[in-house]
Parts: C-alpha cells; sequence; structure tokens
C-alpha cells in the first residue's frame, strides 16, 4: 500500500480505484472501514463468528458495487447503509429458518427449564440486551444507531433513505415495543419472586 493512498479522501480513492483498479485503493478503503462494519455487525447479529463472515460479505458486496457509489452522500453513509440492510436480511432469514425449523418439528431448547433464581434478579445490562433481542431486528436496529452508535436523526435517515419524520416514527415505535417488553419481564419477574417468597 503506498503512503500516497493513505492521504486520500474516501471519494478520491473509489474514484482512483475505479479508473486505475490499483488494489491499493480498495485496500485503503478496507482499512478504513473494516473494524467499524464488523463494530456495527457485531452489534446487529450478536453472534462473532456470524459478524464476522457478514463483514467478509459486505466487504465482497461493496467491491463488486464501487462503480455504483455516486457520490450522492458520504462514502461512510453508503457503507453503513450495505451494512445495516445486509444485517437486517440476515436476521430476518435466520428468523425464517428457525420459524420452518420449529414448524417441522425440530426441539428447541427450553430457557425456562433453567432454575437459577439469581440469572432472574440480574436485570441491569444484561436485561437491556434480552430486551433488543426480544424486539424486531429492524426496531432493534433503530434503536442501537440512536442510542448506542449515536447517530443523529438526519444521519439516519441519510443512510436509510428515509424522510426524518418517518425515522423518528420508527425510533418511537421501537421506543414503545421495548419499554412494553421490559415491563412484561418486569411484572414476570415480580409474580416469580412472590411464587418463590
Amino acid at each position: 500500500m503506498s503512503p500516497s493512498s493513505l492521504a486520500l479522501t474516501d471519494s478520491e480513492l473509489v474514484r482512483k480505484y475505479i479508473s486505475s483498479q490499483r488494489e491499493d485503493y480498495f485496500a485503503t478503503l478496507y482499512l478504513r472501514y473494516s473494524d467499524k462494519v464488523y463494530s456495527k455487525c457485531y452489534s446487529m447479529l450478536k453472534n462473532e463468528e456470524w459478524a464476522i463472515d457478514a463483514c467478509q460479505d459486505i466487504f465482497l458486496k461493496i467491491f463488486l458495487n464501487l462503480a455504483k457509489f455516486e457520490e450522492k452522500s458520504q462514502f461512510s453513509t453508503w457503507v453503513y447503509s450495505i451494512t445495516f440492510n445486509y444485517c437486517i436480511d440476515a436476521l430476518r432469514k435466520a428468523k425464517k429458518e428457525l420459524s420452518t425449523a420449529t414448524d417441522s418439528g425440530s426441539e428447541i431448547e427450553n430457557l425456562a427449564d433453567d432454575d437459577n433464581s439469581s440469572e432472574f434478579l440480574e436485570i441491569e445490562a444484561k436485561a437491556l440486551e434480552k430486551i433488543l433481542d426480544l424486539i424486531p431486528a429492524e426496531d432493534r436496529a433503530f434503536l442501537i444507531m440512536k442510542y448506542e452508535q449515536g447517530l443523529s436523526i438526519r444521519e439516519i435517515a441519510d443512510i436509510l433513505g428515509k424522510t426524518e419524520s418517518a425515522v423518528k416514527m420508527k425510533i418511537k415505535r421501537a421506543r414503545d415495543k421495548a419499554h412494553s417488553i421490559s415491563r412484561t419481564i418486569i411484572n414476570f419477574l415480580i409474580i416469580i419472586i412472590l411464587w418463590r417468597s
């Protein structure tokens, strides 16, 4: 990789790669974004191996579609959009496969059999993760973008190609679902505590 490629902007690297096909230009883009893409994949998919595979697939997709980047937005926004859409599709596909496996009579681990009462009472960060796991993938992604990754409404709207008001409504609905689930979990825990006392 040439030191000169490190000084170029993302858009310059894309243009130079398309015109010359020199690998060091794409390699520089990969170095700039691979950790960020992996981090976003992991925050959405919640599985290290799955996130690694997703990251590789996403960069292959970026590589194959680089000529389609039209600089209507920042390159980082374009990469994030591809990452988000890939992860949402992967979660939907996994949910569909799980549903198909369940319908065909496959056994699923019964978490209710684990009678460890101390785990029921650890509600802080772990409970929040569980709550996020229980809401639909798209809603979870909106909450992660807004509250975990600190993106503004405008940035989320740009990434997803939606209006700011649509993003605000999605975030409100996702928050409402998370609150509803957390109330249900808390009520469930209270019932368990009362039943055991």
